[in-house]
């Protein structure tokens, strides 16, 4: 039986509702959930030029990248909730909208820290597309009694995927046509059509419950916690003692009053009773975390280890994302939660292993297999997580269950990035990328040995609903 969600989409549809899945909602949906990969991965090809514009070094251009990071990583849970208590249609259309007006702000911007802003707008904006992306899986579920969400949620992880492969390469062509404000000033028609087929398709909601609130100082103290921790990720240093001290402090502030107010922003007594899912962000953080630091490190070394050009470091890399696409594009109609996080831990420890036998004398091919053992199991191991946390979340709370765990995708990010810069002080040489191997191996073993004992995955499969 699937559970029915009490703040469901249960507003009155102005159109006929097909008997199985919309189809129709599958455009809006995905294109709206593009819209984060599309602009993290365009801005890399365009800090050299932003930073001779406004004559700003690598350590300020950097902050463009930075604050859609923080932005997305507080705005996902956020505006998940409010996705669960407003319903998706509502959200979807403000945060797209607001993706528009961020792509105009950064084109006309006069100075680097209006471009910030802007890129924080964006971070912003793009969080409510994925959470709705879910709740209305969830909604059609419940509306069709057919359970099947394999195919939709295969669509959403592999046009993720295939965007951020592509970004840098359409952030190139957008730059060579327009400059660096094209990387801004695409996003203008992307919201338009983004705002035309969710005005067009996604169904209205029903008000939410009588005597629901949003608990506005707890999303406040979740957002200095997370801002916090993300800063001393970003560069963990001594002297900067104090933000983990912060975060402890604002951690213990924010758990006291959500286990206090009747209507929390995270309802900890349910997410401590519901520990697969706990399970499920753990493993998120620990799988993110070493897929980010081979995409940071061994790109680095490419360059600089083994002495490749940027652009033959670029083509080293298409065996990755070619294998994380087609294993997501092959085994995505199938759920099997525990086979595909099972495979993905094996071949990670694999992947991480064959890197303790890279060297700056090793032929191009061995650099190839490389990249194409490590993108297996990236297919493997986002698709996973995403179905475990369709199955393990509470549906009422499935958007603000969505939005963390992307949330722990970014922190697995960040805690790469700080690995990467304490790895490779100076330059990233080869003894620089054993050692991250092995903080990699060390991560993927965990990743395993929390995964094999765990029966529960076994039994996260659809029961379908009878009529």
């Amino acid at each position: 039986m699937i559970p029915r969600p009490a703040a469901a989409i249960s507003g009155k549809s102005t159109r006929p509702a097909p008997a199985g899945f919309d189809r129709r909602l599958i455009a809006p949906m995905v294109l709206g959930s593009v819209l984060n990969p599309i602009n993290s991965s365009m801005i890399a090809v365009a800090l050299v030029p932003i930073g001779i514009a406004f004559g700003a070094p690598p350590a300020e251009t950097v902050w463009l990248v930075t604050a859609l990071y923080l932005a997305t990583a507080v705005g996902q849970p956020v505006i998940g909730r409010l996705v669960d208590m407003y319903g998706p249609r509502r959200l979807y259309l403000v945060g797209t909208g607001l993706v528009g007006v961020a792509g105009l702000l950064g084109a006309l911007a006069p100075t680097l820290g209006v471009l910030i802003a802007a890129r924080v707008l964006l971070g912003f904006g793009t969080s409510a597309a994925y959470p709705a992306a879910m709740r209305l899986t969830r909604s059609e579920a419940e509306r069709t009694g057919q359970d099947s969400p394999a195919g939709v949620l295969t669509a959403l992880a592999v046009s993720a995927q295939t965007v951020a492969v592509v970004g840098p390469t359409l952030g190139g062509v957008l730059i060579g046509v327009g400059g660096w404000h094209m990387v801004f000033t695409v996003n203008v028609p992307l919201s338009a059509a983004c705002l035309v087929l969710g005005v067009k398709w996604l169904p209205r909601s029903g008000a939410p419950e009588r005597g629901q609130r949003m608990d506005l100082p707890g999303m406040a103290l979740f957002a200095v916690l997370l801002v916090t921790l993300m800063l001393f990720l970003m560069g963990p240093r001594p002297d900067r003692w104090y933000l983990p001290a912060l975060t402890l402090a604002t951690a213990a502030v924010f758990a006291a009053r959500e286990l206090r107010v009747p209507d929390p922003f995270v309802d900890l007594r349910v997410l401590a009773g519901n520990v697969p899912l706990v399970v499920t962000y753990v493993r998120q953080l620990l799988a993110y975390t070493t897929s980010y630091a081979f995409l940071y490190g061994y790109t680095q070394w490419l360059e600089q280890g083994r002495g490749l050009s940027a652009s033959a470091a670029g083509l080293v890399l298409l065996p990755l994302s070619a294998a994380a696409l087609v294993t997501a594009t092959v085994t995505g109609r199938r759920e099997a939660v525990r086979g595909k996080l099972l495979v993905g831990s094996v071949l990670q420890i694999a992947g991480c292993s064959a890197l303790l036998l890279v060297d700056a004398g090793s032929p191009v091919w061995a650099l190839l297999a490389a990249g194409a053992l490590l993108g297996v199991p990236q297919g493997l191991l986002g698709l996973a997580a995403q179905t475990a946390l369709y199955r393990q979340a509470d549906p009422e709370r499935i958007g603000s269950a969505a939005g963390l765990l992307r949330t722990f995708m970014y922190l697995g990010a960040l805690g790469a990035s700080a690995a990467t810069a304490a790895f490779f002080p100076h330059r990233a040489d080869t003894g620089g990328l054993h050692g991250l191997a092995l903080f990699m191996l060390a991560g993927s073993a965990l990743l395993l040995a929390i995964t094999l004992p765990d029966r529960s995955l076994a039994r996260l499969t659809p029961t379908p609903r009878k009529a």
